[in-house]
């Protein structure tokens, strides 16, 4: 049987002068994302989105996070989508970036702000020729009959779309989260991990943080 009563031996320290002196929680986080980027073997960039309902009751998913800086995290989706209208409806959301390989996790929280119709656009057109017919034919979070039913969809906006680019959905757009909370949470051995988070009033890009590091 395990000793839990056994001192601890790991030399590791509870501090660390790497990020928790960090002052600012943008330019952490891009360090750690180049990190994440070197390391984790899948999408680096996936992110939990956290929304609630009509009733208050949470709603979860993983996105993928297409940019971000200064002004917040951006993200692309089906306005009809489950997460599009619990956003119409209720503007606010949290992220989650867990890099297992790094044994890291950052968690957002902030007001949300649709992008203009020209980022969308200039997203949109970035993507694989495949992905931006199969966001015609999806009517996200809706029912679907068969998968038989939602390739003949494919196949038809396919058709539609054989020469020449293809354009925005107009039901297809993105949304930025501007952080009003960062935390960056680091794992440390015994369960003694390192956090620490990051607040403003305001999602104003201009607004100044404060730092407090949390108990594990």
């Amino acid at each position: 049987m395990t000793d839990t009563t056994s001192p601890i031996k790991d030399s590791t320290p509870l501090t660390s002068g790497d990020f928790t002196a960090a002052g600012e929680p943008f330019a952490l986080f891009s360090e750690w994302f180049t990190e994440a980027k070197a390391s984790e073997p899948n999408d680096p960039n996936a992110m939990a989105l956290a929304t609630v309902d009509a009733d208050g009751l949470p709603d979860v998913r993983m996105v993928l996070m297409k940019g971000y800086d200064t002004d917040g995290f951006v993200f692309y989706s089906h306005i009809a989508s489950q997460k599009g209208q619990e956003l119409a409806a209720n503007p606010k959301a949290a992220l989650l970036f867990h890099w297992k390989s790094l044994r890291r996790q950052v968690r957002i929280r902030g007001p949300v702000t649709r992008v203009t119709d020209a980022e969308a656009d200039e997203y949109f057109a970035t993507r694989p020729k495949q992905a931006q017919i199969g966001a015609w034919a999806s009517k996200q979070s809706q029912p679907l009959e068969s998968r038989f039913a939602f390739e003949q969809a494919i196949a038809k906006e396919g058709a539609k779309h054989l020469i020449g680019a293809v354009p925005r959905p107009p039901g297809w757009s993105g949304w930025r989260i501007t952080p009003v909370r960062f935390e960056f949470w680091h794992d440390r051995p015994y369960r003694l991990h390192d956090r620490i988070e990051f607040r403003r009033d305001t999602a104003a890009p201009d607004t100044s943080w404060t730092k407090v590091r949390l108990y594990p």
